[in-house]
């Protein structure tokens, strides 16, 4: 599994992570931006990420009946662990929450693979302020789960990991900007 964290690491930086002026989800500014989802919907980023995060969960004893985050930024994440889990003793499902809910059709909130009662992971693709991370955490224990923990696959290491968990949910990471060679801004 180190080398293909190693695989990982390597991928994020030549896909991912990018320079220039940017303004993130939060309203700050950086001189840098990790779009994940260059790398998580690639076919070598599911490959990668799938196990690697299935471990993780694992190491973390979360047990849950179904993954998933807000939409777009975990569904890939949330879906390669799904195909990952498929090998596991117990396979993981995966749903997406909306930023608000649907005006037709169903009308919900948090599509695919949900039920109230389910304990879940939640899935972030990316951590800066960990706002997003605790709207998702926050819908879906309105719609009644239980949520176990966070796995993000990477934190960009500016206090949102430690916001997560002092609203009580445990977090864990997949990669660190620290990691990527990119510092806070």
């Amino acid at each position: 599994m180190a080398g293909d964290r190693a695989a990982l690491i390597a991928l994020l930086k030549q896909r991912s992570v990018r320079f220039g002026d940017f303004t993130l989800a939060s309203g700050a500014r950086s001189s840098w931006y990790i779009d994940c989802r260059l790398t998580t919907m690639s076919a070598a980023g599911q490959r990668l990420i799938g196990p690697l995060a299935l471990t993780e969960i694992n190491a973390a004893g979360w047990r849950p009946d179904a993954i998933g985050g807000l939409t777009m930024g975990a569904d890939p994440v949330a879906y390669a662990i799904a195909a990952a889990s498929m090998d596991a003793e117990v396979p993981i499902d995966a749903f997406s929450v909306r930023r608000e809910a649907k005006r037709h059709g169903t009308g919900r909130r948090i599509e695919g693979n949900f039920s109230a009662g389910h304990k879940v992971v939640v899935i972030e693709d990316v951590i800066t302020s960990g706002t997003s991370a605790l709207a998702a955490i926050e819908a879906i224990r309105e719609a009644g789960g239980e949520v176990l923990g966070l796995l993000a696959l990477v934190d960009r290491e500016a206090g949102g990991r430690e916001k997560i968990t002092a609203a009580g949910v445990p977090a864990r990471v997949l990669v660190t900007a620290t990691e990527l060679g990119v510092t806070s801004s």
